[in-house]
Formats: C-alpha cells, structure tokens, sequence
C-alpha cells in the first residue's frame, strides 16, 4: 500500500465517524459500506456503557467526533507532510508492533494504531479490558476499504509474542514491567501523566467555563484532564465555582457520585480542608493525581518561579491550560480534542516508528 492510499483509507474512516452524533446519527450517502457498519456501530455506541459504566453514549459520541474531525485529508496530510524526509529514507522493511493500550477513556489508543499502520508497519494489538470493542469494530471497517489492511491488524487475547518493538500505555506501576518484559526491543512506554492549569485571576466566565469541559470530560479519566490548578495568592475560587456550575449534572451520574462521596468522605476524615459546591470538591494539595470528582489546588507567588516548577516536574505533566502563561499553553477547554501532531507525553510515534530498526 502506498502512503496515498493508506492516507485515503483513514479518510474514509473519518467520513465514516463523521455521521454520528449524540445529538441525531444521520446517514450520508457518500459514505462506503453503510449499509453494512451503520446500524451497527450505532448500537455498539448504546452498548459500550454495558462493556464499560464510564463509556456513556455522550462520553463515546465525543470521542467519535474528535476522531472525525481529525480524520480528515487537510489533517492527515499537514501531519504526515513533516516526515516527507522520514518517509523517502525508511528501507521499507515492515515490523510488527505490539500495541498495549489502555483503557480509561473511549478509543484512547487509536492514536497509536493510526500511527503503526500510516508509517507501513504491522499492529499486533493488546486491548483493555476496559475497550474491547470499539477499536476492533473500526478495524473491521478499514479492513473493508482496503482488504490490503487484513494482514496488517491482529487483535490477541493472550500472550504478545513474535514482534519487533512495543508501545505500551499504562500506570506507573505496570510501566515498570513493560520496561523489565521488553527491555531487549525498542519500545516506548508511557507512564501515568496529569494535566494542570495555571490561573492568574483574570481570566474571563467563558475561559472558566470552558476549563470545566477540560476538568469533566471523560469524568476526569484522562490524562489530559484538568486534575491540578495552579492559583495566585490570594485566590478567590467564587468565580470558578459560578463557571463551572453547568456540569453540576455530573453528579446524576451513579459512578461519579459514589467517587464523590466517598473521596470527600475520606478527606474529611483526615480532616483537610475543602472547598466543595456539591459535585466538585477542591484541596490544597502538591500532587498532581487528584482522584476522581476531586482537583487539587496549589498557589504561587511568582510565575517564573511556577514555569521553573512545571519544567521540573515535566515528565508527569500531559498538557498544561492557561490564557498563553506558559511555553505551550493549550487553550481552555481544549485538552481532549488534540490534533494528530500533538503526541502522548510529547514523544514523536512517527518518528520512533520511521527510523527504528
């Protein structure tokens, strides 16, 4: 398969994605095999919160469409463009990668996937236990636009064996088997990371607003939620509160509610401090791992000195919210919908894939 052809394929893909919506799914007509995947995926999309209570239809619909808006030929090509030199100097010798994915929210290793087959590479996939339907269906839609692509996806259950090199994605503590069980193959291993963001008290309702869609999405369970702020001295939180009082609905959410409970319960029997409005608790707290329903808070006094902290303390921040504060800012509410470029952990999987022998 050329790259052209393999780009067109996952265009395709993104057509396909395109039509669906919380809102109202809708069939197009210029869409391919319809009239097989269609109906379908559509009631894989209402199944998944039986395979997974935290996958909701709202929560999958979302992660859908952020595939389907970077899916597409602008995006692919503007992403792929850069490795043009990568690409003319790969000696065109397939590998298969093992891909150990993670689970936490809906299709979070479709990057890698994209990554292993767009670069000519074999995908021996290993799903979590918590995502094992959503990936495979989409392989299976791929594999109909290109049968070519049958011999380069292979989905298994037990043991990963006869493969070239690995990516894996896990917590800190299972990072640390990845590293020992493949220490002979190039690898890249992922870790837990948190996602912070850095306030200086004059940011607008809808900047506020907007950092609530960064906190709740996925219910937090992404490392690219908002699990740390970083406030000034002095730092009223009346404002925050007022913003973020639109997903107070969260907390209908039988899951999320029983987090809640039960965290602040055990703050409050270790007698910390809270402020809390019901749905979210805040603590005062130097980690950047806050539990579910809970953000811990941090204040600073000088913001040079708090851009010298986060470069310190780099290799367990994901992304990093702010009105341009620091180097790399993501916008508010912007954290979940990353671009095909924007990597995990800031490691380049097309180049690692390119040039690894």
């Amino acid at each position: 398969m050329t790259l052209e052809t393999k780009k067109s394929v996952f265009v395709e893909l993104g057509k396909f994605l395109s039509q669906f919506s919380e809102e109202q799914s809708a069939k197009k007509s210029d869409v391919l095999y319809n009239d097989i995947f269609f109906d379908d995926f559509e009631k894989l999309i209402h199944l998944s919160q039986s395979h997974n209570g935290w996958y909701t239809p709202e929560q999958v619909y979302f992660a859908i469409k952020s595939w389907a808006d970077a899916l597409t030929e602008e995006n692919i090509s503007k992403w792929i463009s850069q490795y043009s030199s990568d690409f003319a100097q790969n000696d065109k010798k397939e590998k298969t990668v093992a891909l150990i994915l993670a689970g936490n929210i809906p299709l979070v290793g479709f990057h890698d996937f994209l990554s292993v087959l767009i670069t000519g590479n074999k995908a021996l996939i290993k799903t979590s236990s918590n995502d094992q339907h959503l990936l495979p269906f989409l392989a299976k839609y791929l594999i109909a636009v290109d049968e070519n692509l049958k011999d380069k996806i292979t989905f298994v259950d037990g043991k990963l064996e006869n493969f070239d090199t690995v990516i894996a994605t896990g917590s800190n503590n299972t990072a640390r088997y990845f590293e020992y069980y493949f220490k002979d193959k190039p690898s890249i291993i992922r870790k837990n990371r948190n996602s912070a963001a850095v306030l200086n008290g004059k940011e607008t309702h809808e900047e506020l607003e907007a950092l609530g869609e960064d906190i709740f999405r996925y219910f937090g369970l992404g490392c690219r939620n908002v699990s740390k702020l970083f406030v000034p001295k002095g730092y009223s939180f009346d404002a925050f509160f007022q913003a973020i009082f639109k997903y107070q609905d969260v907390i209908h959410y039988e899951k999320y509610a029983n987090n809640y409970d039960y965290n602040k319960a055990v703050f409050l029997m270790s007698n910390f401090k809270l402020l809390d409005n019901g749905f979210l608790t805040l603590k005062e707290d130097s980690s950047y791992a806050s539990p579910i329903s809970s953000v811990f808070y941090e204040y600073y006094e000088n913001l040079e000195d708090l851009k010298s902290r986060l470069e310190t303390d780099a290799e367990q921040i994901q992304c990093i919210v702010s009105s341009d504060l620091t180097k790399n800012s993501v916008a508010f509410g912007q954290t979940q919908n990353p671009q095909l470029w924007d990597y995990a952990d800031n490691v380049d999987t097309i180049t690692f894939l390119l040039t690894t022998k």
